[in-house]
């Protein structure tokens, strides 16, 4: 039963010709599917309505082959052509409750147009802003004509697919219209630059032609960043940002308000709290009569009511929420709080688009996989036979397949060899900002203690003989991993002899709960960054914060520089100036003595020496792979034993992300007690349409 205090979530909210049936809220987000993956785009979004979501939204789609950012992968809207795969989206949403909406957009200068291969354009002269050797050409008279009646056309085309809802879109410094309205970008000398007044008029322009065309069934909303946080530099709440918002207050059915660009509206849970936009969009609510929406990685029902109540917003923008529980309204609805699977806010999801590649989510491994493998975020078949597993292992991977496992009604018995569970994620998620990780084990312990056919036993270090004397038919090894001592990483493929002249760390020492800093050499500690993503940087800060000289030296040209894929690269970075960090980039490590390394510049080889009194060495990993050396060294004895089969998933296979370690987990359970063909893809694929 729902709590009543949540009811306002669940009130009817008109937009203007339509209702959302509730306030939640799914904004329009990326999902590296779009036009290439049009079935998985249709599914996961479908999923989102029967999960409760009142309004669910595309990706950009691009209104004109002029406005195309191969190879990113959005959704298109150019012509008939692609009615076909956005009807079905419509039908998708429409068929579980939900409203669809559409973003419709011109990217301007943010197109390179490396596929159609027509030239950008943009309010005036610029460079793209995708690093491209190209420049974008000032808009004249026609343009801007023509610019009109592509929108146009790509709403009417909407309202043909069945869209409920249709955006004109100004945020994220992505877009024309945001371009037309920016100091920084639109330099004209016409009567669409200068004045405040002349930069908004294509915003007012476009709003009028898509109400005129579309208006009599469809709502149009307007996405606006309000602010673009560069201060003076740019639009900010306290200025153009207010002032346009009191410009066009009563024009568009609905306003979806944000900061910009997208690594500030999408920023990490490292960097950022829930509610965080609030400070910015809060004003939009008293310039207008319309409908509000906003975002902030809200994940807590008790945040949406007052946002609501104090009039912050109408509705509860989400977009990461919404990825990481697809049923999150429905779960406040039936009064299953406790069930909710929450955003860590990692950005993980960010990467798929930014690879190209279909979404993924570390807190929902069925994300992106709901048409291609059929998964269902809340439904899993049950098994024929309660058959029984162990699971050896209790970190991501391991508490992962024992819930799923558990779900389908196998009789799980999960043995964990420390004195807590989590595995890695109970030791990153003390580091600095990353609290939120730990997400990741609460909600599957949170799951496991429901489950009466699951067994639970922490401090139980076992042996391949133990293991064999069980007689359980099946066992999974979920054994995890540990950081490498001996320097093999990106940059290096051998052990490098002498780094045990000194003082020698891995992140695993530095992570163990009973590490001293006071305890560490007085000298400069040296963080060497071998692996690019998070930990590097990481052990920088915490080493900082407790008062040591810090130097991160790293071979690559940035700080953490897989991080830049998450948005949050350049965070990081500030972060460590900040704490005092001394930072040396394209530097490689070629040896070390008693008091200082010996290094090189990654491109040059030119020498040089760096003192250093404690060493962390952040390279790579190797997996936790004895007890499955051992099994495997005795598979003579499995069928004595009764054992059918052992696998090895997670970190224990291959260490990666911990989205990759939860993934594994829950394929183990998915796929247990199918017959699995190697040789083939274990997922549908999209058909390709041959002309």
């Amino acid at each position: 039963m729902r709590d009543p205090r949540y009811d306002v979530l669940f009130e009817p909210v008109p937009i203007g010709p339509v209702t959302a049936r509730n306030r939640f809220y799914q904004v329009p987000h990326c999902a590296g599917m779009g036009y290439r993956f049009p079935s998985s785009n249709a599914a996961m979004r479908g999923i989102k309505a029967e999960g409760g979501w009142a309004v669910v939204c595309t990706e950009e789609a691009e209104i004109h082959p002029s406005a195309e950012i191969s190879p990113y992968v959005e959704n298109r809207i150019w012509d008939a052509q692609d009615l076909p795969h956005l009807r079905a989206f419509t039908e998708a949403v429409h068929a579980q409750g939900g409203l669809a909406g559409i973003e419709l957009v011109h990217n301007g200068h943010h197109s390179p147009n490396h596929y159609s291969r027509e030239v950008p354009m943009g309010p005036s002269h610029r460079p793209v802003d995708s690093g491209d050797p190209v420049q974008a050409r000032a808009m004249d008279k026609t343009d801007i004509a023509a610019f009109r009646r592509w929108h146009r056309n790509a709403a009417l085309r909407a309202k043909e697919a069945g869209f409920d809802i249709v955006y004109v879109y100004a945020g994220h410094d992505m877009a024309l219209l945001q371009h037309f309205l920016s100091r920084r970008h639109n330099d004209r000398a016409d009567e669409y630059g200068g004045s405040l007044e002349n930069r908004v008029r294509l915003i007012r322009e476009v709003l009028t032609d898509t109400k005129e065309a579309v208006g009599d069934r469809c709502a149009v909303a307007f996405r606006f960043a309000v602010d673009e946080l560069l201060g003076d530099d740019g639009i900010t709440a306290q200025g153009e940002g207010h002032d346009t918002v009191a410009m066009l207050a009563e024009l568009p059915d609905l306003w979806d308000v944000n900061v910009s660009d997208w690594s500030n509206d999408s920023q990490t849970a490292r960097f950022a709290e829930e509610g965080y936009q609030e400070p910015y969009t809060r004003f939009v609510k008293a310039l207008t009569t319309k409908p509000v929406v906003g975002v902030g990685r809200y994940t807590s029902p008790d945040a949406m009511v007052r946002a609501v109540k104090q009039g912050v917003m109408d509705l509860i923008g989400a977009a990461r929420p919404s990825i990481a529980d697809p049923f999150l309204p429905k779960k406040i609805e039936e009064g299953r709080i406790d069930d909710i699977r929450e955003c860590i806010g990692c950005n993980i999801c960010v990467t798929g688009d930014n690879f190209s590649a279909p979404i993924r989510c570390t807190q929902n491994p069925t994300m992106g996989e709901e048409w291609r493998r059929g998964w269902h975020p809340e439904a899993i078949p049950a098994v024929t036979a309660r058959e029984k597993v162990l699971i050896v292992g209790g970190g991501p991977a391991g508490l992962e397949a024992a819930r799923a496992c558990g779900q389908r009604g196998l009789e799980v018995v999960l043995a964990e060899a420390g004195e807590h569970w989590g595995g890695r994620v109970a030791r990153e998620s003390r580091l600095p900002g990353l609290a939120s990780w730990g997400r990741v084990r609460d909600w599957r312990l949170g799951q496991l203690h429901k489950l009466a056919n699951v067994e639970m036993y922490l401090a139980s270090a076992l042996t391949a003989d133990d293991i064999l004397s069980y007689g359980i038919a099946h066992v999974v090894l979920a054994t995890g991993s540990v950081w490498r001592r001996d320097g093999i990483g990106r940059s290096r493929h051998a052990a490098l002899p002498g780094l045990d002249a000194g003082p020698l760390l891995t992140p695993d020492d530095v992570m163990a709960e009973t590490l001293d800093a006071a305890a560490l050499p007085a000298g400069p500690i040296v963080v060497y960054d071998d692996d690019g993503y998070v930990m590097g940087g990481l052990m920088a800060e915490l080493l900082a914060r407790a008062g040591c000289a810090v130097t991160l030296v790293t071979p690559a040209p940035l700080v953490s520089a897989w991080t830049q894929h998450a948005l949050d690269q350049p965070r990081i970075h500030r972060r460590l100036v900040e704490c005092g960090v001394t930072i040396r980039l394209n530097t490689v490590l070629t040896a070390r003595n008693a008091d200082r390394l010996e290094l090189a510049c990654s491109y040059t080889e030119a020498p040089e020496a760096l003192d250093c009194a404690a060493l962390v060495l952040v390279t790579a990993r190797l997996p936790n792979e004895t007890l499955t050396l051992d099994l495997k060294a005795r598979e003579a004895d499995w069928a004595d034993a009764g054992l059918l089969g052992v696998q090895t998933i997670g970190d224990a296979r291959a260490p990666g992300t911990i989205a990759a370690a939860v993934f594994a987990g829950h394929r183990y359970a998915r796929e247990f007690g199918e017959d699995i063909d190697p040789d083939v893809a274990p997922f549908r694929r999209e058909a390709i349409a041959v002309d």
